[in-house]
Order: C-alpha cells, then structure tokens, then sequence
C-alpha cells in the first residue's frame, strides 16, 4: 500500500537512505533567494523533520540567514543514489526557538562549538591562518567552561507547502508524486516524467 502522509512517506524514505546512503544521507540542497529573486544554493544537513517542518542551523549572519531574513521562503532537494530517489520539498521558512536552538548546538562537537564562534561565515577571509588564529582565540577564551551558543547562530525550519517524491525508472520513465496540502490534511498527484 503507498502511503500517502508526505511525512511518513519521507520519514520511511530517509529511514531507507539512512541504511543504504554512504555518505550524509541527511545532506539537503537549501535554496534561497533575495528579495528581487536573485537564488543560491548550497548543501546543508538536516537536524529534524517532522509534521513542524525541516530543520537545519546556520550563523544568521551567512548568506542563507541574511537571505532567509529578507526573503522568508525556500526549496530543499534530497538526493539519494544509493535508493535511486529524490525528495523536494518548497515552503516558508520560520526560525527555531531559543530552547530548541541551544539544546541542538549542546550535541555538537566542542571544537564545531568553537568553530561556530571563530567563523563569520560567508564573510570574505584574507587568509586560512586568520581563520585558525580565530579559532585558537576561542580556545583559550572558553578553555574549562562550556561554549555557550552564539547570539547569532541558531537554527531555521522549513514549513511544507509542497513535496514532490521522485523514484528513478528505467527508460526515464521516472514516477513523481506530488502532496500540496488540501483542507487539514494532503492532496496527492501525479506529474509527467
């Protein structure tokens, strides 16, 4: 029987990618765009899905936070070779709350802790060493004391408005379901290959 929650769907997909996927099965393309429509993409990991939305953290000074700030409104694309499948997902964009973003940066790494301190991420850098100079900086600075969030680091959650899932077919002759939501719950279609 095909199911037909999107996000039960995703969630027996991911489940899938996660045990076939070699490398960073949660790696999602992020697209933004500003304000007069100009897009980038880049890659980024995902840190929650659910029936709230996908989450992902970033410095919201980067190019997606400030993007994300004017333009509230993104695309994500999972890829997945290893099950031959693809997941896009359109929606607006909200940001997490304060308890939710500092328990997320707790489970990190206390060097990507200190990371997200040294970095001013999407800023030009003269230099790697200024860079690392950065970093030692922020090593002697919390040496012996937890690394507390940065106020400018935090996390954002993508709200579906539409998922596509697509399955590789032989030929080309691909399958794309598509969910737009209907009433209080999901609409699902078809598209053309």
């Amino acid at each position: 029987m095909s199911e037909t929650d999107p996000f039960r769907l995703f969630a027996d997909w991911f489940a899938e990618a996660c045990e076939s996927e070699p490398n960073d099965p949660d790696a999602m393309a992020l697209a933004t765009a500003t304000p007069d429509g100009r897009p980038s993409v880049r890659m980024v990991l995902l840190k929650g899905h659910g029936p709230d939305g996908f989450t992902f953290y970033t410095n919201l000074d980067s190019r997606k936070g400030v993007e994300i700030s004017a333009n509230a409104r993104a695309a994500l694309l999972f890829h997945w070779k290893s099950v031959r499948r693809q997941v896009r997902i359109e929606g607006p964009v909200g940001p997490v709350r304060d308890p939710e973003a500092d328990a997320y940066f707790g489970t990190r790494s206390r060097d990507s802790q200190l990371g997200a301190w040294a970095s001013w991420q999407s800023r030009p850098l003269d230099s790697r060493d200024t860079f690392e100079k950065r970093y030692e900086e922020m090593v002697r600075r919390f040496e012996g004391e937890a690394v507390p969030r940065p106020p400018r680091w935090s996390g954002f959650r993508v709200i579906p408005e539409l998922f596509e899932f697509w399955s590789d077919r032989p030929h080309r002759l691909h399958d794309r379901r598509i969910f737009t939501p209907a009433g209080s719950g999901w609409q699902e279609g078809l598209l053309y290959p």
